[in-house]
C-alpha cells in the first residue's frame, strides 16, 4: 500500500518561500512518476508540478514556472515542493500524489494519479 504523508506548509507573506515534502512509503518516488497539485477554495484542483522517474523530466504549471521546483530524494523516499516568490492567489491545500506513467506528454491529470496524501495547507498573505 503506498502512503503519502506530507508536509511543510504554513502561512507566509507574499514573496516568501517556503518548502514542501512529501514522505512517501518504501521506494514509491523511484517506482511512480511523482507529482504536487493543489486546490484553492472554490476552485478545481490543478497541477503544480510533476517528476517523471523515467529520466527525471519535469514538467510545471505555466504559472509557477521559474518560482517552484520539484525534486526527489531516493534514499529518503521524499519528494519536494521547493516554493519562491510565492503569491496570495497560491494560498491552496497542497497535495502530493504518485502514479504509474503519468507524468508524460506535458500533462498533470488528477485520473492519472492513483495515490493521494492528506494535504498540506499554504498561506500566502498580501
Amino acid at each position: 500500500q503506498v502512503q503519502l504523508v506530507e508536509s511543510g506548509g504554513g502561512s507566509v507573506p507574499a514573496g516568501g518561500s517556503l518548502r514542501l515534502s512529501c514522505a512517501a512509503s518504501v521506494d514509491t518516488v523511484s517506482l511512480y512518476d511523482m507529482a504536487w497539485f493543489r486546490k484553492a477554495p472554490g476552485k478545481e484542483r490543478e497541477g503544480v508540478a510533476c517528476l517523471n522517474i523515467e529520466g527525471g523530466s519535469t514538467v510545471y504549471a505555466a504559472s509557477v514556472k521559474g518560482r517552484f521546483t520539484i525534486s526527489q530524494d531516493n534514499d529518503r523516499n521524499t519528494l519536494y515542493l521547493q516554493m519562491n516568490s510565492l503569491k496570495p492567489e497560491e494560498t491552496a491545500m497542497y497535495y502530493c500524489a504518485a502514479g504509474a506513467i503519468a507524468c508524460i506528454w506535458s500533462r498533470m491529470l488528477e485520473s492519472d494519479y492513483n495515490y493521494w496524501g492528506q494535504g498540506t495547507q499554504v498561506t500566502v498573505s498580501s
